[in-house]
Protein backbone atom coordinates (compact mmCIF):
# COMPACT_ATOMS: atom_id res chain seq x y z
CA UNK A 1 0.00 0.00 0.00
CA UNK A 2 2.66 2.38 0.76
CA UNK A 3 4.41 1.26 -2.72
CA UNK A 4 1.21 2.32 -4.57
CA UNK A 5 1.52 5.15 -7.59
CA UNK A 6 -1.74 7.08 -7.52
CA UNK A 7 -3.60 9.64 -9.20
CA UNK A 8 -6.82 11.38 -8.50
CA UNK A 9 -9.40 8.73 -8.76
CA UNK A 10 -11.91 11.67 -8.60
CA UNK A 11 -10.54 12.87 -11.99
CA UNK A 12 -10.52 9.30 -13.47
CA UNK A 13 -6.16 8.88 -13.26
CA UNK A 14 -5.40 6.98 -9.96
CA UNK A 15 -3.79 4.27 -12.24
CA UNK A 16 -3.84 1.51 -9.21
CA UNK A 17 -7.40 2.10 -8.90
CA UNK A 18 -8.02 1.64 -12.71
CA UNK A 19 -5.77 -1.43 -12.28
CA UNK A 20 -7.81 -2.92 -9.68
CA UNK A 21 -11.79 -1.95 -11.43
CA UNK A 22 -10.44 -3.30 -14.79
CA UNK A 23 -9.36 -7.00 -12.84
CA UNK A 24 -12.45 -6.56 -10.93
CA UNK A 25 -14.45 -6.51 -14.07
CA UNK A 26 -12.53 -9.13 -16.08
CA UNK A 27 -12.84 -11.68 -13.18
CA UNK A 28 -16.68 -11.03 -12.95
CA UNK A 29 -17.27 -10.63 -16.45
CA UNK A 30 -18.50 -7.45 -17.07
CA UNK A 31 -17.40 -4.57 -19.00
CA UNK A 32 -16.69 -1.75 -16.19
CA UNK A 33 -16.12 -1.48 -12.39
CA UNK A 34 -16.25 1.10 -9.53
CA UNK A 35 -14.22 1.09 -6.62
CA UNK A 36 -15.78 2.55 -3.66
CA UNK A 37 -15.89 3.19 0.32
CA UNK A 38 -18.21 0.81 0.76
CA UNK A 39 -21.02 -2.18 0.03
CA UNK A 40 -23.33 0.05 1.38
CA UNK A 41 -22.14 2.40 -0.95
CA UNK A 42 -22.09 0.18 -3.81
CA UNK A 43 -25.43 -1.46 -3.17
CA UNK A 44 -26.68 1.92 -2.86
CA UNK A 45 -25.24 3.13 -5.74
CA UNK A 46 -27.22 0.45 -7.94
CA UNK A 47 -30.41 0.50 -6.56
CA UNK A 48 -30.25 4.64 -7.56
CA UNK A 49 -28.79 4.13 -11.28
CA UNK A 50 -31.39 1.32 -11.68
CA UNK A 51 -34.52 2.70 -10.05
CA UNK A 52 -36.25 5.95 -10.55
CA UNK A 53 -38.19 7.73 -7.68
CA UNK A 54 -41.23 6.48 -7.01
CA UNK A 55 -40.15 3.35 -8.36
CA UNK A 56 -39.81 -0.21 -5.89
CA UNK A 57 -36.99 -3.00 -5.52
CA UNK A 58 -37.45 -6.63 -4.37
CA UNK A 59 -35.78 -8.27 -2.20
CA UNK A 60 -35.95 -10.93 0.62
CA UNK A 61 -36.72 -9.59 3.98
CA UNK A 62 -33.22 -10.15 5.29
CA UNK A 63 -31.10 -9.02 2.79
CA UNK A 64 -28.13 -6.89 4.07
CA UNK A 65 -29.58 -3.54 1.51
CA UNK A 66 -33.13 -3.83 3.07
CA UNK A 67 -32.06 -4.40 6.50
CA UNK A 68 -28.88 -3.07 7.64
CA UNK A 69 -28.27 -0.42 5.11
CA UNK A 70 -30.04 2.83 6.64
CA UNK A 71 -33.10 2.82 4.57
CA UNK A 72 -30.78 4.59 1.64
CA UNK A 73 -32.67 3.26 -0.71
CA UNK A 74 -35.93 5.55 0.37
CA UNK A 75 -33.90 8.51 2.09
CA UNK A 76 -31.16 9.19 -1.18
CA UNK A 77 -33.63 7.36 -3.97
CA UNK A 78 -36.90 8.12 -3.38
CA UNK A 79 -37.30 3.81 -3.86
CA UNK A 80 -39.85 1.39 -1.97
CA UNK A 81 -38.50 -1.74 -1.11
CA UNK A 82 -41.01 -4.83 -1.03
CA UNK A 83 -39.65 -8.03 0.48
CA UNK A 84 -40.55 -11.43 0.78
CA UNK A 85 -39.42 -14.11 3.28
CA UNK A 86 -36.99 -17.26 2.41
CA UNK A 87 -35.49 -19.12 5.33
CA UNK A 88 -32.56 -20.46 3.41
CA UNK A 89 -32.12 -17.21 1.71
CA UNK A 90 -32.10 -18.78 -1.92
CA UNK A 91 -34.92 -16.76 -3.52
CA UNK A 92 -37.48 -18.83 -6.10
CA UNK A 93 -38.69 -17.38 -9.45
CA UNK A 94 -42.38 -17.19 -7.52
CA UNK A 95 -40.66 -14.81 -4.66
CA UNK A 96 -40.11 -12.39 -7.74
CA UNK A 97 -43.32 -12.93 -9.49
CA UNK A 98 -45.68 -12.75 -6.92
CA UNK A 99 -44.51 -9.72 -5.72
CA UNK A 100 -44.58 -7.43 -9.02
CA UNK A 101 -46.69 -4.95 -9.12
CA UNK A 102 -49.38 -3.92 -11.53
CA UNK A 103 -47.21 -1.55 -14.73
CA UNK A 104 -50.94 0.11 -15.62
CA UNK A 105 -51.81 0.92 -12.51
CA UNK A 106 -51.03 4.63 -11.43
CA UNK A 107 -52.38 3.68 -7.19
CA UNK A 108 -48.98 1.28 -7.68
CA UNK A 109 -44.84 1.76 -7.61
CA UNK A 110 -43.25 0.83 -10.77
CA UNK A 111 -41.45 -3.26 -10.29
CA UNK A 112 -37.71 -1.96 -11.57
CA UNK A 113 -35.07 -4.07 -9.77
CA UNK A 114 -34.74 -7.60 -7.92
CA UNK A 115 -31.57 -7.68 -5.63
CA UNK A 116 -30.03 -10.90 -3.86
CA UNK A 117 -27.51 -11.51 -1.88
CA UNK A 118 -25.02 -14.50 -2.89
CA UNK A 119 -24.02 -15.69 -0.16
CA UNK A 120 -26.73 -14.71 2.16
CA UNK A 121 -25.67 -13.18 5.20
CA UNK A 122 -28.08 -13.75 7.85
CA UNK A 123 -29.02 -17.40 6.37
CA UNK A 124 -25.89 -18.21 7.20
CA UNK A 125 -23.72 -17.88 4.07
CA UNK A 126 -26.04 -19.57 1.97
CA UNK A 127 -25.19 -19.78 -1.77
CA UNK A 128 -27.52 -19.23 -4.13
CA UNK A 129 -26.86 -21.77 -6.97
CA UNK A 130 -26.24 -19.97 -10.09
CA UNK A 131 -28.98 -21.94 -12.36
CA UNK A 132 -31.17 -19.99 -10.12
CA UNK A 133 -29.81 -16.79 -10.22
CA UNK A 134 -30.00 -17.47 -14.46
CA UNK A 135 -33.89 -18.05 -13.88
CA UNK A 136 -34.09 -15.16 -11.63
CA UNK A 137 -32.61 -12.76 -14.33
CA UNK A 138 -34.45 -14.41 -17.21
CA UNK A 139 -37.64 -13.93 -15.04
CA UNK A 140 -36.86 -10.60 -14.30
CA UNK A 141 -35.95 -9.75 -18.04
CA UNK A 142 -39.33 -11.05 -18.96
CA UNK A 143 -41.21 -8.28 -17.03
CA UNK A 144 -38.92 -5.52 -17.22
CA UNK A 145 -36.77 -5.35 -14.31
CA UNK A 146 -33.15 -5.40 -13.39
CA UNK A 147 -31.11 -7.55 -11.41
CA UNK A 148 -28.56 -6.65 -9.01
CA UNK A 149 -26.28 -8.97 -6.88
CA UNK A 150 -25.48 -7.70 -3.49
CA UNK A 151 -22.11 -9.97 -3.93
CA UNK A 152 -20.42 -8.98 -0.55
CA UNK A 153 -19.31 -13.03 -0.05
CA UNK A 154 -19.76 -13.64 -3.49
CA UNK A 155 -16.27 -14.96 -3.97
CA UNK A 156 -16.65 -17.16 -1.41
CA UNK A 157 -19.82 -18.74 -3.18
CA UNK A 158 -17.61 -19.01 -5.98
CA UNK A 159 -14.62 -20.94 -3.85
CA UNK A 160 -17.40 -23.83 -2.53
CA UNK A 161 -18.95 -24.40 -5.97
CA UNK A 162 -15.75 -24.61 -7.37
CA UNK A 163 -16.46 -22.30 -10.22
CA UNK A 164 -15.07 -18.81 -11.84
CA UNK A 165 -17.20 -15.93 -10.42
CA UNK A 166 -18.44 -15.14 -13.81
CA UNK A 167 -20.69 -18.13 -13.86
CA UNK A 168 -22.79 -16.69 -10.61
CA UNK A 169 -22.52 -13.40 -12.30
CA UNK A 170 -22.70 -13.11 -15.86
CA UNK A 171 -26.47 -13.38 -15.41
CA UNK A 172 -27.22 -10.24 -13.39
CA UNK A 173 -27.27 -6.73 -14.83
CA UNK A 174 -25.08 -5.59 -12.07
CA UNK A 175 -22.80 -6.87 -8.89
CA UNK A 176 -20.63 -5.49 -5.77
CA UNK A 177 -18.14 -7.31 -3.98
CA UNK A 178 -16.94 -6.30 -0.57
CA UNK A 179 -13.17 -6.66 -0.74
CA UNK A 180 -12.96 -6.07 3.26
CA UNK A 181 -15.10 -9.56 4.03
CA UNK A 182 -13.46 -12.85 3.07
CA UNK A 183 -11.31 -11.58 0.78
CA UNK A 184 -9.35 -9.74 3.92
CA UNK A 185 -8.68 -5.62 2.75
CA UNK A 186 -8.62 -3.45 5.50
CA UNK A 187 -11.41 -1.53 3.10
CA UNK A 188 -13.44 -1.11 0.13
CA UNK A 189 -16.11 -2.48 -2.58
CA UNK A 190 -16.27 -2.96 -6.04
CA UNK A 191 -19.12 -2.45 -7.76
CA UNK A 192 -19.82 -3.69 -11.71
CA UNK A 193 -21.35 -3.92 -14.28
CA UNK A 194 -22.59 -2.20 -18.16
CA UNK A 195 -20.49 0.96 -19.46
CA UNK A 196 -22.83 3.10 -19.24
CA UNK A 197 -24.25 2.05 -16.01
CA UNK A 198 -20.99 2.67 -14.37
CA UNK A 199 -20.77 6.05 -15.65
CA UNK A 200 -24.12 6.96 -14.34
CA UNK A 201 -23.10 4.64 -10.77
CA UNK A 202 -19.84 7.28 -10.80
CA UNK A 203 -22.18 10.10 -10.24
CA UNK A 204 -24.17 8.94 -7.69
CA UNK A 205 -20.71 8.20 -6.11
CA UNK A 206 -19.76 11.52 -6.41
CA UNK A 207 -23.34 13.08 -4.97
CA UNK A 208 -23.07 10.19 -1.97
CA UNK A 209 -19.32 11.93 -1.20
CA UNK A 210 -17.59 8.67 -2.55
CA UNK A 211 -14.70 10.53 -4.21
CA UNK A 212 -11.42 9.62 -2.27
CA UNK A 213 -9.08 10.84 -4.71
CA UNK A 214 -5.42 9.46 -4.39
CA UNK A 215 -7.12 5.97 -3.19
CA UNK A 216 -4.71 3.81 -4.42
CA UNK A 217 -3.25 3.21 -1.18
CA UNK A 218 -6.63 1.36 -0.50
CA UNK A 219 -6.97 -0.41 -4.18
CA UNK A 220 -3.44 -2.02 -3.62
CA UNK A 221 -4.80 -3.76 -1.09
CA UNK A 222 -7.73 -4.92 -3.23
CA UNK A 223 -5.60 -5.85 -5.24
CA UNK A 224 -4.12 -8.29 -3.22
CA UNK A 225 -7.29 -9.19 -1.54
CA UNK A 226 -8.53 -10.47 -5.33
CA UNK A 227 -5.15 -12.26 -6.18
CA UNK A 228 -5.47 -13.83 -2.45
CA UNK A 229 -8.94 -15.48 -3.11
CA UNK A 230 -7.89 -18.85 -3.86
CA UNK A 231 -7.15 -19.78 -0.23
CA UNK A 232 -11.39 -19.16 0.32
CA UNK A 233 -11.86 -22.96 0.90
CA UNK A 234 -9.71 -22.88 4.19
CA UNK A 235 -12.36 -20.77 5.91
CA UNK A 236 -14.73 -22.53 4.82
CA UNK A 237 -13.54 -25.95 6.45
CA UNK A 238 -12.56 -23.94 9.66
CA UNK A 239 -16.09 -22.97 9.53
CA UNK A 240 -17.12 -26.52 8.85
CA UNK A 241 -14.65 -27.68 11.65
CA UNK A 242 -15.89 -25.27 14.02
CA UNK A 243 -19.70 -25.78 13.34
CA UNK A 244 -19.36 -29.84 14.26
CA UNK A 245 -17.99 -29.16 17.64
CA UNK A 246 -20.33 -26.14 18.43
CA UNK A 247 -23.39 -28.37 17.47
CA UNK A 248 -21.92 -31.77 19.82
CA UNK A 249 -22.30 -29.16 22.78
CA UNK A 250 -25.44 -29.64 24.52
CA UNK A 251 -27.63 -26.71 25.11
CA UNK A 252 -26.42 -24.91 21.76
CA UNK A 253 -27.85 -26.05 17.80
CA UNK A 254 -25.96 -25.27 14.24
CA UNK A 255 -27.73 -26.21 11.35
CA UNK A 256 -24.25 -28.02 10.04
CA UNK A 257 -25.46 -29.11 6.27
CA UNK A 258 -26.48 -25.43 5.96
CA UNK A 259 -22.73 -24.22 6.89
CA UNK A 260 -21.85 -23.92 3.19
CA UNK A 261 -18.94 -20.98 3.37
CA UNK A 262 -17.51 -19.25 5.82
CA UNK A 263 -20.57 -17.79 8.53
CA UNK A 264 -21.73 -20.17 10.95
CA UNK A 265 -25.06 -19.28 12.80
CA UNK A 266 -25.67 -20.68 16.26
CA UNK A 267 -28.56 -21.38 18.29
CA UNK A 268 -29.53 -21.96 21.92
CA UNK A 269 -31.47 -25.03 23.06
CA UNK A 270 -32.37 -24.26 27.24
CA UNK A 271 -29.34 -21.88 27.60
CA UNK A 272 -28.98 -18.27 28.49
CA UNK A 273 -27.53 -16.51 25.12
CA UNK A 274 -26.81 -13.65 26.90
CA UNK A 275 -24.67 -15.39 29.94
CA UNK A 276 -22.91 -17.31 26.94
CA UNK A 277 -21.90 -14.21 25.25
CA UNK A 278 -20.57 -12.75 28.44
CA UNK A 279 -18.99 -16.00 29.01
CA UNK A 280 -17.15 -16.36 25.73
CA UNK A 281 -16.37 -12.79 25.93
CA UNK A 282 -14.12 -13.08 29.17
CA UNK A 283 -12.54 -15.91 27.07
CA UNK A 284 -11.58 -13.75 24.54
CA UNK A 285 -14.29 -14.99 21.84
CA UNK A 286 -15.94 -12.37 20.63
CA UNK A 287 -18.71 -12.31 18.70
CA UNK A 288 -21.79 -11.05 16.91
CA UNK A 289 -25.78 -11.09 18.26
CA UNK A 290 -27.54 -10.54 14.73
CA UNK A 291 -31.07 -11.32 16.84
CA UNK A 292 -32.28 -12.13 20.04
CA UNK A 293 -31.90 -16.06 19.65
CA UNK A 294 -28.54 -16.46 17.54
CA UNK A 295 -24.94 -15.81 17.24
CA UNK A 296 -22.82 -15.30 14.48
CA UNK A 297 -19.24 -17.09 13.68
CA UNK A 298 -16.96 -15.35 10.55
CA UNK A 299 -13.61 -17.16 9.63
CA UNK A 300 -11.46 -15.61 7.65
CA UNK A 301 -8.00 -15.25 6.52
CA UNK A 302 -6.66 -13.90 10.32
CA UNK A 303 -8.42 -16.89 12.23
CA UNK A 304 -6.20 -20.10 11.74
CA UNK A 305 -6.64 -23.53 13.04
CA UNK A 306 -5.01 -22.69 15.95
CA UNK A 307 -7.79 -20.21 16.96
CA UNK A 308 -10.37 -22.35 15.82
CA UNK A 309 -9.30 -24.84 18.70
CA UNK A 310 -9.41 -22.29 20.95
CA UNK A 311 -13.25 -21.29 20.44
CA UNK A 312 -14.14 -24.90 20.21
CA UNK A 313 -12.38 -25.01 24.01
CA UNK A 314 -14.03 -21.76 25.35
CA UNK A 315 -17.53 -23.08 23.88
CA UNK A 316 -17.11 -26.18 25.81
CA UNK A 317 -15.68 -24.39 29.05
CA UNK A 318 -18.38 -21.64 29.19
CA UNK A 319 -21.02 -23.88 28.01
CA UNK A 320 -20.20 -26.85 30.51
CA UNK A 321 -19.72 -24.02 33.60
CA UNK A 322 -23.44 -22.62 32.74
CA UNK A 323 -25.01 -25.82 32.57
CA UNK A 324 -23.72 -26.58 36.05
CA UNK A 325 -24.41 -23.14 37.40
CA UNK A 326 -20.83 -22.57 38.29
CA UNK A 327 -20.63 -19.36 36.15
CA UNK A 328 -21.30 -16.19 37.55
CA UNK A 329 -20.63 -12.83 35.36
CA UNK A 330 -20.07 -9.35 36.54
CA UNK A 331 -21.88 -8.08 34.07
CA UNK A 332 -25.05 -6.99 35.88
CA UNK A 333 -27.16 -7.39 31.63
CA UNK A 334 -25.60 -9.55 29.63
CA UNK A 335 -28.10 -8.76 26.80
CA UNK A 336 -27.07 -5.06 26.72
CA UNK A 337 -24.88 -6.08 24.05
CA UNK A 338 -26.09 -4.54 20.87
CA UNK A 339 -27.55 -7.22 17.87
CA UNK A 340 -25.08 -6.46 15.32
CA UNK A 341 -24.79 -7.26 11.66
Amino acid sequence: MAEAVVGDDVLGDDPTVKQLEAEFARVVGKPASMFVPSGSMANLCAVLVHCHPGDEAVMEERTHTFKYEGGGAARFGGVSIRTYPRANGIPEVGDLLDRLRNPDDDHQPRSKLFVLENTHNMAGGRIVPPERVAELAAAAKDHGLRVHMDGARMFNAAAALGVEPAVITTPVDSVMCCLSKGLGAPVGSLLAGPEDFIREARRVRKALGGGMRQSGVLAAAGLLALESRSRLPEDHARARRLAEAIDAIDGLSVDVPAVETNIVMVETAGMDLGQLIVGLKEQGVRLLRPDPNRLRLITHRDVGDADIDRAIECFQTVSEDLRGGRYHSDSDDPDAEPWNV
